[in-house]
């Protein structure tokens, strides 16, 4: 809890990407973790372009063209917020796109939720008032590159409610020593 407990100190200079797969809880779980943290909370869904949740809402999987965008606002984000601290939710999926918001912001650390296809299937069929259909979880699922141990990160699945699932995140955060630190570590 060292690194935790210094963050909290000086307000966190890291900022957080909340990353995973659709329907594994980065809305819900960002503002907690961020309220943990005491720093802000962006949603990453703001930062698309209109065209791009369109698309969504047809149930078109975006290109990565079509993520570049919307990857650069939440990079801008994640830049502005450098020494301050931040949590901002991006499904992050490819490693090619953690490299782009790498590129923008190189001190981000990454929070990888993760669960079972079927939980997730669950959970997306009861949310409301979101743009991205069950139908695209394949796409994702199929797009998705977890996080490779030179990335500096944590694994926290999405087992139990969101309160739990933060607090793992919390916790995962904390055995990280800092910056240069580059495993990444795993919390089931």
């Amino acid at each position: 809890m060292r690194f935790i407990a210094s963050m909290q100190q000086t307000r966190t200079p890291y900022v957080v990407v909340v990353m995973g797969v659709a329907g594994t809880g980065k809305t819900t779980i960002g503002p907690l973790l961020a309220a943990r943290l005491g720093v802000p909370y962006a949603e990453g869904d703001d930062f698309h372009p209109a065209a791009n949740i369109r698309k969504m809402t047809a149930g078109t999987p975006l290109t990565d063209n079509d993520r570049r965008p919307w990857l650069d606002a939440i990079g801008e984000w994640a830049h502005s917020r450098a020494g301050l601290g931040g949590v901002v939710s991006s499904s992050a999926l490819k490693r090619a796109y953690r490299d782009r918001l790498r590129g923008a912001a190189p001190g981000v650390v990454f929070v990888h939720l993760t669960g079972d296809r079927a939980l997730i299937e669950e959970r997306m069929a009861h949310r409301q008032g979101h743009f991205m259909p069950a139908a695209l979880l394949d796409s994702q699922f199929a797009t998705l590159q977890p996080l490779e141990a030179d990335e500096v990160g944590v694994v926290v699945s999405v087992v139990g409610g969101p309160e739990e699932i933060a607090g793992r995140a919390v916790a995962a955060l904390g055995e990280l020593d800092g910056p240069e630190a580059r495993p990444t570590a795993s919390s089931w």
